[in-house]
């Protein structure tokens, strides 16, 4: 792991909550620095937000900003679309709330945020004095007013675009102060809340599941459905298109040819590999998995033939053996070989002082260099220097470290175990001993490091691995290919595509897929290893009994035809059938039901009848706790007065059958002392650290009735 990953492991609580705060911030910014809108023709749209069109140049450069800190691949760019997309319908919604409200920032508040008691982070690190541990708000104000005047725009637009994220930081701040702060329970609700907790019941029960009536002997028509949507539209209406696909999938997944070609080339290598001194220039060349020079111990090295590749000795090689390598990659076939052994420490604790080559930009994610190599090296000369000269390690890493992931624990890291660290850090830290200070140089800088102190003992190994990827050679390719042309072209629509792998593929064991609910902004297929924007773009404009394909994807290609084309609105009974039918299914039961119990006179009677026991349950709680307690009907029955002693004569439909009653006991117990100040400040507590639980993980509740409300029109998949 680099030095880099400790930093992010280290700091991700902090981050987390800062990036709460800031996040609605960051993406709001366009927003407020235009709040008339974006303009452009409709050819430029990606969407409407109440009216508010989202422009695709804003959007798109939003989207590469989120693109660049999530990594490359389809995966990321699915998600940072997802996230930019997300971004524009909060900004639009919460800026729409905050023109309503009157909400503002003055400029004193933002002086008082940046220069008052509780500065950013990043400002108060920056400005602390290392000597008082005191933040230093007019040093802080200096600076930010030289930014102000300077002479070079990328830096003051950079300090815009700081200062703005502040300013909206505050305002969603104030937002969610306002609901927050309000959270409030009335008297006569607590004092229902107290007067139903203190009902106790006890009841006796004859059950007849709905299970009893076999499920082929009730029908639920296509209407009967359309109807129950249309009564709860709300619960079935489809926000926009899907489709479905049957598919059938050609392999091209490398074959035992292939193996055997990559093991050829790994053995060719094997003589060279035997005898070679310089390994990482080598392995660079030759090799698909890196070459990390520095002594891992056998409990931290990640690999499943470790107890195999250590048995051996030092300089001797072992396999060829495969590796199934990450998800998406091809799998491996690996030579390992022992370079070195020795001694080192379990674990180790250091602290260090980094002068960096680079910095990165935290809304990018992009890295630049700040310092050249040189400049670096003399810099970190002179600290060294200074702590030669007596000053504190803790006052030095306060003043000069660059690495924000130690800085605010005097550059500690504790519990250090091998293999994390880059190689250089590594070893100095591994192969050193307890007290040792010294310059280190990482592709990030230079390091002053001291050893504080080692734990225990183990062998620390340096490995080096040579490994070749098993692909599929063009004979495998084409085979593949070939035979997913051949069925694409025999196969003209629904009925040919069916019948075509009726009688050419079943029978080779290549099977029939289904794929459903594939959206128009879906990046992958179900079932489907592999992320292909293409193939669902290609879906999304074909008709249903189309032909989709051939497509290559992952290590397959896939022939589809279209299934299904659902508009968006109410769903229709074809696609509303599984949800509802259930429950259209149990009320006829339990119509069924009802009519053969009859009239109640006992539960005796009624038990005979249907050939069920009676049950009796004690202690049946609003609260619940009681085996009867997710049928609601019979918890509210139990807990009405006006039942004690009596039969229901009603039977209840419940969730899982028909229920005939008898309330046996109802009465009450006493609960703890009402005392309603008290409670009101408890329940309204809660309420308010629920609502900052959420939002610290990147949701803000209150956004979620504006978000139903609203609007919304979704262009993305005509641009993505």
């Amino acid at each position: 792991m680099s030095i880099i990953q400790r930093i992010r492991d280290k700091g991700a609580l902090i981050s987390a909550i800062v990036i709460a705060l800031a996040l609605l911030g960051f993406i709001l910014m366009d927003a407020f620095a235009g709040r008339t809108g974006v303009g452009g023709s409709s050819s430029s749209t990606v969407g409407k937000i109440n009216g508010h069109k989202v422009d695709y140049n804003s959007f798109n450069y939003k989207v590469q900003a989120y693109q660049e800190r999530g990594g490359g691949g389809e995966n990321a760019a699915q998600q940072a679309i997802e996230e930019a997309w997300k971004a524009e319908i909060d900004s639009v919604l919460l800026t729409e709330q905050f023109d309503e409200l009157g909400l503002s920032v003055t400029d004193k508040e933002i002086n008082d945020i940046l220069f008052g008691a509780n500065p950013p982070q990043d400002l108060r690190q920056r400005f602390t004095d290392s000597a008082t541990g005191q933040y230093n708000a007019r040093e802080a104000q200096q600076f930010v007013n030289q930014l102000k005047k300077s002479s070079r725009a990328e830096e003051k637009d950079q300090l815009a675009a700081y200062i703005q994220n502040q300013h909206n930081t505050r305002l969603v701040e104030k937002f969610t102060a306002l609901f927050t702060n309000t959270a409030y329970y009335p008297d006569w609700y607590l004092q229902k809340r107290n007067a139903n907790n203190s009902i106790i019941s006890k009841v006796s029960f004859v059950a007849v599941p709905y299970s009893t009536i076999p499920d082929s002997s009730v029908k639920v028509s296509d209407d009967e459905i359309d109807a129950y949507v249309r009564e709860h539209r709300k619960l079935f209406e489809q926000k926009e298109e899907t489709r479905s696909i049957s598919y059938v999938l050609f392999s091209a997944r490398p074959t035992a040819a292939d193996s055997a070609a990559a093991r050829a080339q790994l053995m060719e290598l094997r003589p060279v590999f035997d005898t070679v001194t310089q390994y990482t220039t080598f392995i660079q060349k030759n090799s698909t998995l890196p070459y990390y020079d520095g002594y891992i111990s056998k409990e931290n090295i990640q690999n499943p033939n470790k107890d195999s590749i250590l048995s051996g000795p030092v300089g001797a090689s072992y396999g060829p053996y495969l590796d199934e390598g990450q998800p998406g990659q091809p799998s491996q076939l690996v030579l390992s070989k022992i370079v070195d052994v020795k001694t080192i420490p379990d674990t180790v604790k250091v602290r260090h002082i980094l002068v960096s080559l680079y910095q990165q930009d935290p809304n990018t994610g992009q890295r630049f260099q700040i310092r050249d190599e040189a400049s670096a090296k003399k810099l970190i000369d002179s600290v060294q220097g200074l702590l030669q000269a007596g000053q504190s390690f803790d006052s030095l890493v306060l003043k000069f470290s660059e690495d924000p992931g130690s800085k605010n624990t005097g550059g500690v890291y504790e519990n250090v175990v091998s293999g994390r660290m880059v190689p250089t850090f590594n070893d100095f830290i591994f192969t050193g001993k307890t007290g040792d200070i010294g310059v280190v140089k990482t592709d990030y800088g230079y390091h002053l490091v001291e050893i504080m102190s080692q734990t225990g003992s183990a062998q620390g190994y340096k490995i080096a691995y040579l490994a070749r990827p098993v692909i599929s050679s063009p004979d495998t390719e084409n085979e593949a290919q070939n035979a997913a042309n051949m069925f694409a072209g025999d196969s003209r629509d629904l009925k040919s595509f069916n019948e075509n792998w009726e009688k050419n593929l079943r029978n080779k064991g290549i099977n029939k897929m289904q794929a459903n609910d594939i959206m128009p902004m879906s990046w992958g297929v179900q079932g489907i290893t592999g992320a292909n924007r293409r193939f669902v773009k290609a879906i999304f404009e074909a008709d249903k009994g189309d032909i989709v394909g051939p497509e290559r994807i992952g290590d397959d290609y896939i022939v589809a035809v279209v299934t299904e084309v659902n508009k968006a609105g109410l769903q229709n009974a074809s696609r509303a059938r599984m949800v509802v039918e259930p429950v259209l299914r149990n009320k006829k039961k339990a119509e069924m039901i009802r009519k053969n119990i009859g009239q109640v006179t006992t539960l005796e009677a009624v038990a005979s009848k249907m050939g069920q026991q009676i049950q009796t349950v004690d202690s049946v709680r609003f609260a619940g706790g009681s085996m009867i307690s997710f049928e609601n009907k019979i918890v509210g029955a139990a807990a009405n007065m006006a039942n004690n002693g009596k039969v229901i004569t009603e039977p209840i439909s419940g969730q899982q059958g028909v229920y005939v009653v008898r309330v046996d006991y109802v009465g009450t117990t006493p609960v703890e002392a009402a005392n309603l100040d008290m409670q009101r400040a408890q329940l309204e507590a809660q309420a308010r650290q629920m609502m900052s639980s959420q939002m610290q993980y990147g949701n803000h509740p209150l956004l979620d009735p504006l978000k139903r409300a609203a609007k919304i029109k979704d262009y993305r998949s005509e641009f993505f």
